[in-house]
């Protein structure tokens, strides 16, 4: 049995990456949608002005939820799509397989642009941050689909299980709703997939610096707070499924064994989404049958059901780098971005992996921030909060960043397409020693109201 499982892994997300394909980037940005009257999201007036995109662009409806409601609509020759990301309140934009950055930056614009110009018709505004700044005020509330029903549940499932891991969940399991990300996908080889997956993994402390764009008053140390929101939800039940990975992956067979010890939480019957308390895939598997529930249109009912080959298709990881089962490693970590910089996400990572041997020679010797004891998931912690810890080096963490972003401007110059200009932003923020975040913090601490940073933000 365990073999079988080992295969059908290796089938999964190993054996896409040795496929001969050209280097394509996929971007996805979520974003925010604000009012600005400091009242909850009119789902109605989302929905609406989803329709007038896909009308205005000729997208093609995709996604509706159980009243008929547009959720996603897709633009068939360039694979651009328009959905909400778990409530109507997070719209997402993700852009069919590119070669250049400028070719999305280019698209992004255009759309926020026609989307921004109809919600200030209804003072509301998409704006360029990881939280979004009306949490509190907003219903937060999920799409009703099969989908987001299922994750709501299971996630406000956690008191049931407080006793079982060691681990201390939060009280906000509806940070789906108003948590936005910025992520990319590069395609990874077979042999530089574990250098990859290593090297982007010492590199997340810095990323945090660079990125941390999101800001939640309930917890009021951390300037990146989505990633403590997953890892300490029902996502993070096994540490093995959020976050980064804790251990040195040293060959491809061990890759596959530690997706072996990722869990399960959720599949399908008969159309219905069913989710159970999380399960390792080598568990999983061994089982005769698993409980779990479903919603049958009225309310949740127990289900007994026998585990089938293709349940592995519903295993769903979180971790900063997601080997995906398209051949490619998506990028999960970095908050969405002022819009004006909404592309320094993609572009950091493209420029660095052209550059991977010399990140790997550079982290790998780091003695700026890897000399004091603690670890890369022990500093990406660390280094997330408002306050750089008194044992670094101001000096030498903003040369060292200066540093690595010299190495992703090689990278994009190595490409010759002109795409490291897109890098400027992270270079002044280097300097300045500062992120999104922070920026907007030291202005509130000032005096500027929020709003400020809002509209700030939204500007393209």
């Amino acid at each position: 049995m365990k073999d079988t499982i080992r295969n059908a892994i290796y089938e999964k997300y190993i054996a896409p990456t040795k496929a001969e394909r050209p280097d394509y980037i996929g971007v996805e940005i979520e974003m925010p949608v604000v009012n600005l009257n400091g009242k909850p999201v009119d789902e109605a007036v989302c929905i609406s002005i989803a329709e007038k995109f896909t009308d205005h662009f000729s997208f093609t409806p995709e996604g509706h939820d159980s009243e008929g409601n547009l959720t996603s609509s897709k633009h068939k020759p360039t694979g651009d799509i328009l959905s909400f990301d778990c409530c109507y309140s997070n719209l997402e934009l993700s852009f069919g397989k590119a070669v250049s950055l400028f070719e999305v930056k280019e698209r992004f614009e255009k759309y926020c642009r026609f989307l921004n110009a109809e919600f200030a018709k209804y003072n509301y505004t998409l704006t360029g941050m990881g939280v979004n700044p009306n949490a509190d005020i907003n219903h937060n509330k999920p799409i009703q689909n099969e989908r987001y029903r299922m994750l709501y549940h299971y996630l406000h499932s956690y008191p049931h299980h407080t006793k079982e891991v060691d681990i201390r969940f939060h009280e906000r399991p509806d940070f789906g709703t108003f948590t936005s990300a910025s992520q990319v996908q590069l395609d990874v080889r077979y042999d530089e997939l574990t250098d990859v997956i290593n090297v982007f993994g010492l590199l997340e402390p810095y990323k945090a610096l660079l990125f941390a764009n999101s800001y939640l008053p309930d917890y009021p140390q951390f300037l990146c707070v989505r990633n403590m929101l997953w890892e300490h939800s029902m996502q993070g039940y096994n540490p093995h499924n959020v976050g980064m990975f804790a251990q040195k992956i040293s060959s491809v067979d061990e890759l596959v064994d530690y997706i072996g010890t990722q869990s399960i939480y959720c599949t399908m019957r008969d159309g219905k989404y069913v989710d159970f308390t999380p399960v390792t895939i080598d568990e999983y598997f061994s089982k005769s049958s698993i409980e779990g529930e479903y919603f049958d249109g009225e309310r949740y009912r127990r289900i007994s059901f026998s585990p089938e080959s293709s349940d592995i298709e519903y295993l769903r990881t979180f971790k900063f780098e997601d080997l995906t089962f398209r051949g490619t490693i998506e990028y999960r970590s970095s908050c969405c971005q002022p819009l004006s910089e909404a592309l320094t996400v993609a572009a950091f990572h493209t420029g660095l992996k052209e550059k991977l041997p010399e990140l790997k020679e550079l982290l790998e010797n780091d003695k700026v921030i890897y000399s004091h004891g603690f670890s890369a998931l022990e500093l990406q912690k660390l280094l997330s909060k408002r306050r750089l810890p008194d044992f670094l080096d101001a000096g030498a963490v903003e040369q060292q960043l200066i540093n690595i972003l010299d190495l992703a401007a090689l990278g994009l110059k190595k490409r010759s397409l002109g795409e490291e200009v897109l890098l400027t932003p992270l270079y002044e923020r280097a300097e300045k020693h500062t992120n999104p975040a922070k920026t907007m913090l030291d202005g509130i601490s000032k005096g500027i109201p929020i709003t400020n940073y809002i509209e700030q933000y939204a500007v393209i």
